[in-house]
């Protein structure tokens, strides 16, 4: 077995990321989308994500992609241009394997380089099911800055929202850049 790689995504790895994308939204709770978005909607998401700055990266092993994660603005207002969301998605075989931890230090170190300084991870049920990524984050040295109860409904029951915050680079200490 070869080592785990961390690369830039590309639009060939989007059937490869429909797939892991596909089952946690269908099985899972940590997207709170419904219906899976077919490969044209997520290749769309994709080249928007790189055209407005942000980072899109894969992990692959044996060259079968495990896992993908990217950042993206928190919120479109431009107060919030120096503050990223970021989203991690596992394939369900190699959830647990080191696979995530890799992915979050590569995007953090990605989303310092490119000047952002603070990054939010929005975990849809992360007192529950999303466990996992919950301890995940708080493992990169992200905070619990939150808890939004209730507020989603999927899988036949409520779901509440975790809000956790990590620093990046200089952080509050000065101005972004413009």
């Amino acid at each position: 077995m070869t080592s785990l790689s961390i690369r830039p995504a590309t639009p060939a790895d989007i059937p490869a990321i429909a797939l892991i994308y596909g089952d946690a939204v269908v099985n899972g709770t940590a997207s709170w989308e419904i219906e899976p978005p077919g490969e044209a909607e997520l290749l769309r998401r994709y080249e928007a994500l790189l055209a407005g700055g942000y980072p899109y990266l894969v992990a692959e092993r044996d060259e079968r992609l495990l896992g993908y994660a990217y950042a993206g603005a928190y919120r479109p207002r431009p107060a919030y241009r120096a503050t990223v969301e970021n989203s991690i998605y596992i394939a369900p075989d190699a959830q647990g394997s080191g696979v995530g931890s890799a992915l979050l230090a590569a995007l953090v170190k990605d989303c310092t380089a490119r000047g952002f300084r603070q990054m939010i991870a929005v975990i849809g049920d992360g007192t529950g099911a999303s466990i996992g990524s919950r301890r995940l984050h708080e493992r990169a040295g992200f905070r619990l800055i939150g808890v939004a109860e209730k507020v989603g409904f999927k899988h036949g029951r409520w779901l509440d929202q975790m809000l956790m915050q990590k620093e990046l680079g200089e952080g509050d200490r000065a101005p972004p850049a413009s």
